[in-house]
């Protein structure tokens, strides 16, 4: 098969955009080195694996901003949303996923589609001009080779920052005579999260056990790189504060310990990690602990004792580039605009976000293809909103990793309440999206 446009790297924004490009009717090449050469964090060679967390975040379309990005990128084919919805558990209001049947779909997918041509292959280098378009969505874990390209394409460093994975217990080895199933606020089913109780003396030692725990060494490229603060290791935010933790992933607020009517000094979380329910991984302790260290100081926490680990927390560099300084508005290279860049590589942060800029990047490929020009989603859609900040709404000179949230948005034009003020932004994105929708059709 003659590719009209080469993607490199499958991951959730490759994987979307090859979707939304062969369901346009393009021909794709689709090249992914997992299979060939893994990376630092990989654990298979699946499409749209997915390395930290298995939630997709709130789902909540009405109030929440990444529940808005899933229903505009439900309105519009996507791939990872459906297969999404096909492969979720359990999480209160949260879309989460069984993480390995996720990918298994959204791979039988794409290799099942006739218009996409996947290679197993590393791509060292930029493809020149004068051949098919290109869609670079080789996120944050970029082969060294091919940054060295994107860098002197740019003429540009490329950032970097870390991203952190959290721990995955076996179910079976959690003492549900301590820990107990509820959702703070009994929100979803009401039991959609196994919490572990801390009194205050129990908390106080794990914090200590957090600062005076032995860390995995920085390698020397390593050591001047920022955290991103949407995925902060536990030992980092213990070192901001004694009850930073209290007030971030071990908030005991909503929770009723069965055993005492009461909320406890502090809580720890689990999220179920598979369809089967038989992994659970620990909300929001991503961590740069050794792992010895981790069994050791995790199975302090009530309820985790004879914890089994599935899988330890780590630490990986992250980069991305200078998405507003170097792009246009339809995603292109301005040095280079017959390369487009999508997905945590632009500088988006978080699974929805990165599937979402690989949604729209695919559409402006396509639409171009067909000798079109395809205006931007409105400002006041969120998947609108997250591309204007990557395409120029950020400070080229401070740009970190940003989440889609409200304050992308543009403010109301009529004056609100401020309960009503969320309701009302999203109401708006819909109506807009929509029509949208309809003139771009």
């Amino acid at each position: 098969m003659t590719h009209q446009i080469h993607i490199i790297g499958g991951g959730l924004a490759g994987s979307e955009a090859a979707w939304q490009l062969a369901r346009a009717g393009v021909r794709v090449r689709l090249s992914e080195m997992r299979g060939v050469e893994s990376t630092a964090a990989h654990q298979g060679d699946d499409f749209a694996e997915l390395v930290c967390s298995n939630s997709f975040r709130s789902d909540d379309a009405e109030r929440n901003a990444v529940g808005l990005l899933h229903a505009e990128m439900r309105a519009l084919d996507s791939l990872i949303m459906a297969q999404a919805e096909i492969h979720k558990v359990p999480a209160g209001s949260a879309l989460a996923v069984d993480r390995d049947g996720f990918s298994r779909g959204v791979t039988d997918a794409l290799t099942a589609h006739p218009n996409i041509e996947v290679a197993r292959e590393r791509v060292d280098a930029l493809p020149p001009p004068g051949g098919a378009p290109v869609i670079v969505a080789t996120g944050p874990l970029t082969a060294a080779r091919l940054a060295e390209s994107i860098g002197a394409a740019t003429g540009s460093d490329a950032l970097a920052f870390f991203d952190a994975i959290a721990p995955i217990v076996h179910r079976d080895s959690i003492d549900m005579s301590i820990a107990w199933f509820q959702s703070r606020w009994n929100k979803g089913d009401g039991k959609d999260y196994i919490n572990c109780p801390l009194d205050k003396e129990q908390y106080l030692a794990f914090h200590r056990g957090l600062i005076d725990g032995e860390k995995g060494e920085f390698k020397e490229w390593e050591r001047d790189t920022p955290y991103f603060e949407g995925c902060m290791p536990i030992e980092v935010m213990a070192e901001r504060g004694v009850e930073t933790l209290r007030y971030g992933p071990m908030k005991p607020v909503g929770l009723d310990d069965p055993r005492t009517g009461r909320w406890p000094y502090a809580a720890v979380q689990l999220r179920q990690d598979n369809a089967l329910g038989t992994l659970w991984n620990i909300v929001g302790f991503q961590t740069k602990l050794k792992h010895a260290e981790q069994v050791r100081l995790f199975r302090t926490i009530p309820g985790l004792e004879n914890a089994e680990f599935a899988r330890l927390g780590g630490l990986h560099r992250n980069t991305f580039i200078n998405s507003p300084r170097l792009l246009d508005a339809q995603l292109r290279l301005k040095s280079a605009p017959h390369v487009r860049f999508a997905g945590q590589i632009t500088g988006c942060e978080g699974y929805v976000e990165s599937s979402a800029i690989g949604l729209i990047a695919a559409r402006f490929a396509a639409a171009e293809l067909a000798g079109r020009v395809l205006e931007p989603p409105p400002s006041t859609t969120a998947i609108g909103a997250l591309l204007g900040h990557i395409t120029g709404g950020a400070d080229a000179d401070s740009y970190q990793p940003m989440n889609v949230n409200f304050g992308l948005f543009p403010p109301l034009t009529e004056r609100a309440k401020k309960a009503d003020r969320k309701g009302m932004m999203t109401a708006r994105a819909r109506a807009d999206l929509q029509q949208w929708i309809e003139a771009t059709a």
